[in-house]
């Protein structure tokens, strides 16, 4: 296994690969030479070893897929790509005229609707790697990242390493870089696969995101078992309702993207989708109900326990066929109940045996940015935790989880993001008023907005909960300050976790992106109160 330091998920590629004549890829895909369109060709024995849709993110021998985006063509940036080595390009015919414009001998490919094309075409050119990996997607507004996690290592602990590509990191054995987004582009997808064969990685976890989905990332990627944590308020400016919401997710539990699914069935919206995929035949699904309740599921949860001592939960996860699974969750709270069960019942269903799943599971602690624990309740310092909650539903299911490990004070640092869905910001600010005893309230990424603005809706929803705002601060000068206040206020009884950006590596304030993340600036705090930190 190799052990590079890579820097960028541009350097995440295959070393070796058989190359494919432009002519055999332009009949798979249906495309058409552009001369069809302008007069321009593309010989047909030219060699292909990969693709790519951003132009500096070009290899030479590579396509390069000019794609239309929301403000701009990507046919923009083909002399960059084809500078960097591309030897074709793939576009729709208004790129097609661009790119003949200003690259004229540059062979050029045409598409109707190039990003439905660009994945199958990748898949291609990277010879269908998910076919020779045992691979997992989980899709869901929150619970992504820990349960791809989970699957992450029960997946390595049955076949000895695993690919992980979601909102974190992208990882390949020991190469990690830092993940742009929480699915990223379909070649980019596909020649991590590709890389993670060649380096001989068993498995791949995914997440999928609902933006990805609709938008191709994961065509040309048909997953073992794909998995559903369940649907809350959130991404509403893109999706626009709920329902549409759901049509994005559905999209995943479909023969072109899953053998099999599983569905958490602990709300509405998963209910309607097994429902959904049950009633068309089109994929396998196991039903599974992690809270209390009498939801018919194929799998449920019984008897979860949190130890305040070691925030783990136990649990018992019985089966179709009377199995009965006693596991333990390395992270509190019934909502991390939801994501174990989730991930032992997907890695299940792709093969890997149970007593493997849940040995793997336990050890599967400090997720980045997911009740990613600071610092330990040790009789001297409080609890110090880093989460990724930034929507209502998830704010209320982190401070109810974090409550049940707390003896004393439940002490929230928080706020919400600018640009995005500004109906949430007022019942994140109630969720808080309501769950914590200490509130501090602060920016998070206020983007092109005036953060007081975004902290007066957010204190607008604490006042319908607290009046008069007691016990409840609001810091404007820095994120930093707060955590560190956050921290300052924390009793050897005490816990504060701080909640909206995870592991997220970047503030983003008026167009700019600041290097910072909440984990680093909480240890420095807690060091600075308490001395030397260990790891918890």
């Amino acid at each position: 296994m190799s052990n590079h330091a890579y820097e960028s998920a541009a350097q995440l590629r295959p070393r070796r690969g058989t190359p494919t004549a432009l002519g055999e890829l332009a009949a798979h895909a249906a495309l058409r030479p552009a001369s069809e369109a302008d007069g321009g060709g593309a010989p047909g024995d030219l060699a292909v070893i990969g693709v790519s849709v951003d132009s500096s993110d070009v290899a030479p021998g590579e396509l390069f897929t000019a794609l239309p985006g929301f403000t701009r063509h990507g046919a923009e940036f083909a002399p960059e790509a084809v500078a960097a080595g591309a030897v074709a390009v793939m576009t729709d015919e208004a790129g097609a005229r661009m790119v003949r414009a200003s690259c004229p001998r540059t062979p050029v490919l045409v598409a109707d609707d190039p990003r439905a094309v660009v994945g199958p075409l990748s898949a291609e050119v990277y010879g269908h790697p998910c076919t020779r990996l045992t691979t997992a997607a989980v899709t869901g507004t929150n619970g992504k990242t820990t349960t791809s996690y989970f699957v992450d290592a029960i997946l390595a602990a049955h076949l000895g390493g695993c690919m992980v590509a979601g909102t974190v990191e992208l990882r390949v054995g020991g190469m990690s870089v830092e993940s742009p987004r929480t699915t990223v582009e379909a070649p980019v997808l596909q020649r991590m696969m590709a890389l993670a064969v060649e380096e001989g990685v068993g498995a791949a976890s995914l997440e999928a995101s609902s933006h990805a989905i609709v938008l191709h990332r994961l065509d040309g990627t048909v997953v073992n078992v794909a998995g559903f944590t369940n649907l809350q308020r959130d991404h509403l400016d893109f999706h626009k309702t709920m329902q549409g919401y759901l049509d994005a997710k559905a999209r995943l539990f479909t023969p072109a993207h899953a053998h099999r699914g599983v569905v958490c069935v602990d709300d509405q919206w998963g209910v309607q989708l097994a429902d959904r995929v049950e009633r068309a035949g089109l994929i396998p699904v196991d039903r599974l109900r992690a809270y209390p309740g009498r939801t018919p599921a194929d799998w449920w949860v019984s008897d979860a326990a949190v130890s305040m001592t070691d925030s783990a939960t136990t649990f018992t996860l019985h089966g179709p066929r009377s199995e009965r699974i006693e596991a333990s969750c390395p992270l509190p709270g019934l909502v991390n109940v939801q994501n174990a069960a989730l991930a032992l019942v997907m890695t299940i269903r792709a093969g890997v045996p149970a007593d493997t799943a849940v040995a793997a599971l336990a050890g599967a602690h400090n997720i980045p940015g997911r009740m990613q624990r600071i610092t330990r309740r040790d009789g001297v310092r409080g609890t110090c935790i880093v989460d990724f909650a930034h929507t209502p539903d998830a704010m209320e299911l982190a401070l109810e989880a974090v409550r049940q490990i707390t003896p004393g004070r439940l002490i929230v640092v928080f706020g919400s993001d600018g640009d995005r869905d500004r109906g949430k910001r007022p019942m994140l600010g109630a969720v808080a008023a309501r769950l914590a005893d200490v509130l501090v309230v602060t920016d998070e990424n206020p983007r092109s907005e005036d953060p007081q603005s975004i902290r007066d809706a957010v204190l607008e929803g604490v006042r319908s909960v607290r009046p008069d705002l007691a016990d409840v601060e609001e810091i404007t000068t820095w994120r930093g300050d707060a955590v560190r206040r956050g921290v300052e206020l924390c009793g050897p009884q005490d816990t504060v976790i701080v909640t909206g950006k995870g592991h997220e590596p970047f503030l983003e304030v008026a167009g700019d992106f600041i290097r910072y993340n909440d984990a680093p600036v909480m240890r420095e705090a807690a060091r600075a109160k308490w001395g030397p930190v260990t790891p918890a």
